[in-house]
């Protein structure tokens, strides 16, 4: 079984301020996280092969990205970002992919869920971009958070040529116990055929005290709602040191993915990434 890690990222405050990572619970993750300390823990967790995954809105930050992955054996594939509402898009992402590592370029996000607007998804100039991400054959990564969800399911509606990629479930409150109005919400979302769920971000939004048993009826959730062949796993790395290590995230997705078949859980733990990234 090939595991694919769909969701990590990388920073360097040397080269860029993360402007996110603010106030005491976040003072962990204030400094350098680099593929050098990646690789090792990815490696002893059986992991193959990984998604790096664009942090800020920065146009620097993809072509960074593009070249650590053309000389990495590890990243197989980047979501970077750009400006959706740019009219030359287009033209944007075709010269990205003849970037340095550009080939690696597998999908687009924007921090959707820091819009003040709850309709930007559905702007007529966002859904233009969204149209040209998917004439460049590129994946979208949703960013929201859960109370976004039927947002994201609109323009999933509206944009259907389009692969849409939930990340961390759409960030349910796990730490609170509540599944509604989430569950109905992303069962919504996922009732779209061109939608997919990454099984990653749940022990941050879980906080401290997390159990698997706790984190298991919003992995259940997901999984009868997208299925199997349209869930993947994602570390979240390094923000899941917040909660938990690399290893202990890992461990917890087959223990939480224990009840499927052989076949199921290979989709899950990578052949869902590698369809729908191209990796």
């Amino acid at each position: 079984m090939r595991i694919i890690d769909a969701h990590h990222h990388v920073w360097d405050l040397g080269v860029r301020d993360q402007d996110w990572i603010t106030g005491p619970e976040l003072a962990p993750l204030r400094r350098n996280f680099t593929l050098g300390d990646l690789a090792p823990q990815a490696r002893a967790a059986g992991v193959a092969a990984t998604v790096l995954v664009q942090t800020v809105t920065v146009a620097d930050e993809t072509p960074e990205f593009l070249a650590l992955a053309g000389q990495s054996d590890l990243v197989a594939g980047v979501v970077g970002w750009t400006d959706l509402t740019d009219p030359g898009i287009a033209d944007t992402l075709a010269a990205m992919r003849e970037l340095p590592g550009g080939e690696s370029l597998v999908g687009i996000r924007h921090q959707v869920q820091g819009e003040p607007d709850p309709g930007w998804l559905l702007r007529p100039d966002v859904r233009r971009g969204l149209a040209a991400v998917a004439a460049a054959g590129l994946a979208y990564d949703l960013i929201v958070l859960d109370h976004q969800l039927p947002v994201a399911a609109a323009v999933a509606t509206q944009v259907p040529e389009l692969r849409f990629v939930l990340d961390h479930l759409g960030k349910p409150p796990i730490a609170d116990g509540a599944l509604q109005p989430w569950a109905s919400d992303v069962r919504a979302l996922a009732a779209r055929p061109n939608t997919v769920c990454k099984l990653s971000g749940m022990v941050t939004e879980a906080g401290a005290d997390w159990t698997t048993d706790g984190l298991r009826p919003y992995a259940d959730t997901v999984l009868e709602a997208f299925g199997p062949d349209r869930l993947m796993f994602g570390s979240d790395w390094p923000v899941c040191t917040l909660g938990a290590s690399y290893g202990e995230v890992v461990d917890t997705t087959h223990r939480l993915t224990g009840r499927l078949s052989e076949s199921e859980r290979a989709q899950v733990l990578g052949a869902t990434a590698a369809r729908i990234y191209g990796i």
